[in-house]
C-alpha cells in the first residue's frame, strides 16, 4: 500500500499543478475584475475538479508511454525532471493495472465534480468539462493517442488556455465574453511552449518509440523556430489584448521577455547537451508562471477599464 501511495503521488505530481492553477487564477480574477463578484467556494470546487482530471491525464500518459516503450527508451544521461513522463510504472511504484485504475477513478471524480457544478451552479460548465475530459483521455490513450500524432501541443494549449480560463470565468459570472477568449490566448501559447521544449530531452526516445510530436517531426534545429514562434504569438496576443481593451496593465506580462531571451539562447546553444539545456526548460516554466501572476494583476485592474 505504501508503494501504491507513493506511485499515486508520483503521477499526481503536485509541483506541476501550477499549470492548472495559472489559468484558473486568471479566469477567476478576470471574473472579479469585470463583475466585482467572486465565490471562493465554487473556485475551490472547480480547482479540485481540474486537479483530478490532470492527475487522470498524467496517469493515462504514464500508462501509454510505458506500453509504447517510450519511457523505457530514455537514456540515463537524458533523464531530467522534464523527461520520461512521471515514470511511476518504470520505477516500480505502480503496476499497469494500478495506473489504469488511477486513470479511471480520478477522471470519474473530476467528472462528478463537473456534474455537481453544472447542476448547482452553472450548466455551461458541462460542455467545457466534457471537452477537457475528452482531451485528458484522448491525449495519450487509444484510439486517439493525440500526443503520438502531433496534436498534443494543440490540445494542451487549448485546454490550459481557452477551456480552463473560460471555465473558471463562467462558473463565477454565468456568462462568457470575447475578452475571456483574448485573455486565454497568451496562457495557451505559453503552456504549449512548456510542453514543446520539454520534449527535447525525450527526443531520441520519442523518435524510437514513434511518438510523433512536433519536435520529432521537425527535428531539434527546426523545432527551435516553432519554440520562438510560440513565444512571439504569446506576446503579440498580449499587445493585442491591450490594444482592444485599453487596459495598460495587460502590458505588464511583458516583463518576462528577458526570461524568454535567456531560454531561447540556451535552447539554441545547448540543444544537444541536455544537462545544460535544462535552463531553457526552467526559464520557459518561469515565463509561464510570471506571465500568469502578472495577468492575474491585469485581470483585477480590468475593473477600472470597463
Amino acid at each position: 500500500m505504501q508503494k501504491l501511495w507513493r506511485g499515486f503521488w508520483q503521477v499526481a505530481d503536485p509541483k506541476i499543478w501550477i499549470a492548472s492553477l495559472v489559468p484558473m487564477a486568471v479566469g477567476g480574477s478576470l471574473a472579479y475584475g469585470l463583475t466585482g463578484t467572486f465565490s471562493w467556494y465554487w473556485f475551490a470546487v472547480s480547482l479540485i475538479g481540474v486537479f483530478f482530471i490532470e492527475i487522470g491525464k498524467n496517469a493515462a500518459n504514464d500508462l501509454a508511454d510505458y506500453q509504447s516503450g517510450v519511457d523505457l527508451m530514455v537514456e540515463a544521461d537524458k533523464r531530467t525532471p522534464f523527461s520520461g513522463g512521471k515514470r511511476a510504472i518504470v520505477d516500480g511504484n505502480l503496476t499497469i493495472l494500478q495506473a489504469a485504475w488511477i486513470t479511471v477513478l480520478t477522471l470519474a471524480a473530476g467528472s462528478a465534480i463537473g456534474i455537481y457544478i453544472a447542476f448547482l451552479r452553472e450548466p455551461a460548465i458541462l460542455w467545457i468539462g466534457c471537452s477537457g475530459l475528452f482531451f485528458a483521455a484522448a491525449y495519450s490513450l487509444p484510439p486517439f493517442k493525440l500526443a503520438y500524432r502531433g496534436l498534443g501541443e494543440l490540445v494542451v494549449g487549448l485546454t490550459f488556455g481557452p477551456l480552463i480560463v473560460s471555465g473558471a470565468f463562467v462558473v463565477q459570472t454565468h456568462f462568457l465574453s470575447w475578452e475571456v477568449f483574448l485573455v486565454s490566448l497568451p496562457i495557451g501559447f505559453l503552456i504549449a511552449n512548456v510542453l514543446f521544449i520539454n520534449q527535447y530531452p525525450d527526443y531520441e526516445a520519442d523518435l524510437q518509440g514513434n511518438k510523433r510530436n512536433w519536435v520529432v517531426r521537425l527535428g531539434k534545429e527546426k523545432g527551435i523556430t516553432v519554440y520562438k514562434g510560440l513565444f512571439a504569438a504569446a506576446y503579440i496576443s498580449i499587445v493585442a489584448l491591450f490594444a482592444v481593451t485599453g487596459n495598460p496593465f495587460w502590458l505588464v506580462p511583458c516583463i518576462s521577455i528577458p526570461l524568454v531571451r535567456s531560454a531561447v539562447n540556451n535552447a539554441i546553444r545547448h540543444k544537444e547537451d541536455i544537462p545544460r539545456f535544462i535552463k531553457a526548460n526552467v526559464n520557459t516554466i518561469k515565463t509561464y508562471q510570471l506571465t500568469g501572476i502578472t495577468m492575474v494583476l491585469a485581470s483585477l485592474m480590468s475593473r477600472f477599464f470597463i
